[in-house]
């Protein structure tokens, strides 16, 4: 079945806070529903279908089902492919809806790594001895930030791209973010800026990466008859695709993403090309990331993702592809270190026309929202949403 024009996005909220130390997740989450509910226009009482991840505490939905007072409930969803997972839920929320199984589906994201000092790019994780590649893996120091130096570095061995280009990826987060009052990192930065930064994990700069936030996100996933009732502009689903990328047993080719198969899927679902979009939202963990989506995403061939970022082809009003308006996770904001959630509420805002006047899309009403979760060098997920203005 095609969910293409099968469900609409009719409510959106992102949490202004960044950090949150007089919070709990739980609370966080409620606040992020009621948000995206009053953004909707509807209460909790319309909601029959709740998806959530791993950043819900308790088992599952269990716990936060309860808190939130969810009590009509006839569908949940708790997959956990990281901070692609919410990218994904809406796509899970619009198979719910096409098969009857819910009307109007809520999607929650929060948490609190900054407030709790979570070392999430450079220290490394407690091994659990009952997941299979911790106790390979740990051991040999693994990091964050290592998986995705991996990836830069044989990104720039294989075609060239050098360390100029990818903080051109950061100069159009820096650009977006000036315009954004809750952004992390307002400042304004040049190419010199980022690769004058300190090393974090060779080639990637302290720069490349992105902030470390408290918040979160939600969105209300409704049917288009729902969503064409509501005093709000509709945003419909148009296309979606997901995808796992592993090791291959070792076999692992450093220089694409889970994107080169979830965006082939989303984009045939959709029945458009890359040319016809017109905003992108682009997971922005660190800047190789971005590079290494754009490509797999079908914007420009493989390998020449740097010359394509170059030169402020990203800022809006000024490059051909206009991406995370925000500032992104890059400048603004990587709530719980899953930032999916993020992505699909820029996309939003742009289509119905509510970003920032300063970085607003003319005429926007196709865009892509893209989220990868995991590690870019080792196993992830990514999942792709083609949205369309109607």
């Amino acid at each position: 079945m095609s969910l293409r024009g099968k469900a609409c996005i009719a409510g959106a909220y992102e949490h202004p806070t960044r950090k949150a130390p007089d919070k709990s997740v739980a609370q966080l989450h409620a606040e992020v529903a009621f948000g995206a509910l009053q953004d909707a226009g509807l209460t909790v009482d319309d909601v029959d279908g709740y998806f959530c991840a791993g950043d819900a505490p308790g088992m599952g939905p269990l716990a936060i089902v309860e808190y939130l007072g969810l009590n009509r409930l006839r569908h949940v969803d708790s997959t956990d492919i990281g901070g692609s997972s919410y990218v994904a839920h809406v796509a899970h929320a619009a198979a719910a809806i096409a098969t009857g199984r819910c009307n109007v589906a809520l999607i929650t994201l929060a948490g609190r790594p900054r407030s709790e000092g979570q070392a999430t790019g450079t220290g490394s994780r407690p091994q659990d001895p009952n997941i299979p590649d911790d106790q390979f893996e740990i051991p040999m120091g693994r990091t964050v930030a290592g998986a995705y130096a991996m990836c830069a570095m044989r990104h720039m061995h294989e075609f060239g791209t050098t360390s100029e280009q990818l903080a051109w990826i950061k100069v159009a987060a820096s650009h977006h973010a000036q315009h954004n009052p809750h952004a992390m990192l307002p400042k304004v930065v040049t190419v010199q800026d980022v690769v004058e930064s300190p090393l974090v994990a060779d080639p990637l700069h302290r720069l490349d990466c992105c902030v470390i936030s408290d918040g979160g996100g939600a969105l209300v996933v409704t049917r288009p008859e729902i969503a064409r009732s509501l005093k709000r502009p509709v945003v419909t689903v148009r296309g979606t695709g997901e995808a796992l990328k592993n090791h291959a047993g070792g076999y692992n080719d450093l220089t694409f993403s889970g994107a080169r198969f979830s965006g082939a899927r989303a984009f045939a679902e959709a029945g458009v090309t890359p040319a016809d979009i017109k905003y992108a939202s682009i997971y922005d963990s660190f800047t190789i990331t971005v590079l290494i989506q754009i490509e797999d995403l079908g914007f420009c061939a493989k390998g020449e993702g740097g010359k394509f970022v170059a030169d402020g082809n990203l800022i809006s009003g000024v490059g051909k592809l206009p991406f995370n308006t925000d500032g992104g996770g890059l400048c603004s904001n990587h709530p719980a270190n899953r930032g999916g959630m993020t992505k699909v509420i820029e996309a939003v805002r742009q289509l119905r026309g509510e970003a920032h006047p300063a970085v607003q899309v003319k005429g926007c009403d196709l865009a892509v929202a893209h989220g990868t979760g995991g590690l870019l060098g080792h196993r992830h997920g990514s999942a792709t949403l083609i949205l369309e203005r109607s």
